[in-house]
């Protein structure tokens, strides 16, 4: 017993906690990556800046229902592919319209 009263995990336990954990973390290291390079995709073909990138993926995702991570799959599956559900894509330039685009600097005011 340990010194809180409670029983020690046993070593196996510890072990598939811990291989559990580096699952968990190797997930989320993936995740970010992908929507990481969804928001490069928003900046470039939306003319916005990171956060508005972030704030379309994030629109989406809840007009839509669908996992953020899943809709900057979509979008990077989009940006290989030119395939997008309708809906999402409706979505997407819906949420580009109200976020962009933002004037490049040096470029003449539209």
């Amino acid at each position: 017993m340990s010194t809180n009263g409670r029983r020690d995990e046993t070593e196996p336990d510890r072990v598939f906690a811990l291989q559990e954990e580096v699952h968990q973390l190797k997930e989320a290291v993936t995740s970010h990556a992908v929507v990481d390079q969804a928001i490069g995709m928003m900046v470039a073909l939306g003319r916005i800046t990171p956060d508005q990138g972030w704030a379309v993926l994030k629109e989406v995702s809840q007009h839509t229902n669908i996992k953020l991570r899943n809709v900057a799959e979509l979008v990077l599956i989009w940006g290989r592919t030119g395939d997008m559900p309708a809906e999402v894509r409706a979505e997407l330039e819906d949420a580009l319209d109200r976020h962009g685009p933002t004037q490049i600097p040096g470029s003449p005011p539209e």
